[in-house]
């Protein structure tokens, strides 16, 4: 079986996987969303063209794809998803800064009609796993720290990545970390974000992809959690995982560790 795809967003991110659905042998890219622009097709890099529009609704009636996998803007993401939703289409979502109660009610659409969705910060196998071990040593450590590390270019701050580990630690754990507050902070915001006790510090910074480190100390130690992105190519193994695995889901799935395995 072929997997018709449309993506959504042609950025950095979005042509890296226009690129690596085209390579790919059981996936056919059908069509291109990009809000920005008013062409009506794209040229792919090795030859040939595809359909492109800002128009969700009348593409995806043209192109009829099974699933749509959206790397663009937290403005653009949910208009996509309510065109392919109405459809039967299944998502599979890169886009971060969504809301928590947009989540909630794509959740709540995709239980009803009973179509496959997929929204993950990260794509990457080892940020995954960086996730996973940080779950793990959370509930052996009273005090962590998390420093994510991306390109000038990032509009939100901290990264998807950052919150996502975060909330599966004090999931884990099930209470809060202690934290350190200094009697006087000659910098104001110095120590950084913080929630439920631990801190999180974002840098942004040209020359930079996608980085994260989780610090946990105690006692006479401390434990580093480190993930480097080197090149977008590193999240298309997990955007095809997720553009596979959607077609037999019938809810929304939040993150990959479900899909490798670790939940």
């Amino acid at each position: 079986m072929t997997i018709r795809v449309v993506v959504s967003g042609t950025g950095n991110m979005g042509r890296e996987v226009l690129a690596g659905v085209t390579e790919a042998e059981d996936i056919e890219p059908v069509g291109v969303l990009e809000k920005l622009s008013s062409d009506t097709e794209i040229t792919l890099s090795g030859g040939g063209s595809l359909p492109q529009s800002d128009d969700p609704g009348g593409l995806l009636d043209a192109a009829k794809p099974d699933v749509i996998i959206d790397f663009s803007n937290a403005e653009w993401t949910p208009p996509v998803a309510e065109a392919a939703l109405e459809r039967g289409i299944r998502l599979v979502v890169g886009t971060t800064g969504l809301s928590e109660d947009w989540l909630a009610e794509l959740e709540k659409q995709c239980r009803e009609r009973q179509v496959g969705a997929v929204v993950a910060p990260n794509f990457a196998i080892g940020a995954v796993l960086m996730i996973h071990m940080a779950k793990i040593a959370g509930r052996f450590f009273d005090s962590a720290e998390i420093i994510e590390l991306h390109h000038d270019k990032k509009v939100d701050a901290p990264s998807g990545t950052a919150m996502l580990t975060l909330q599966e630690m004090l999931a884990s754990r099930g209470r809060p970390f202690d934290r350190n507050v200094p009697d006087k902070e000659t910098l104001s915001g110095t120590r950084g974000g913080e929630q439920d006790g631990v801190t999180v510090h974002s840098v942004r910074l040209p020359g930079l992809v996608a980085h994260q480190e989780v610090l946990f100390g105690g006692q006479g130690q401390t434990l580093s959690i480190r993930h480097d992105t080197t090149g977008r190519d590193s999240f298309i193994p997990g955007v095809l995982l997720a553009t596979r695995e959607v077609m037999n889901r019938t809810e929304l799935v939040r993150g990959l560790a479900e899909l490798v395995g670790l939940e």
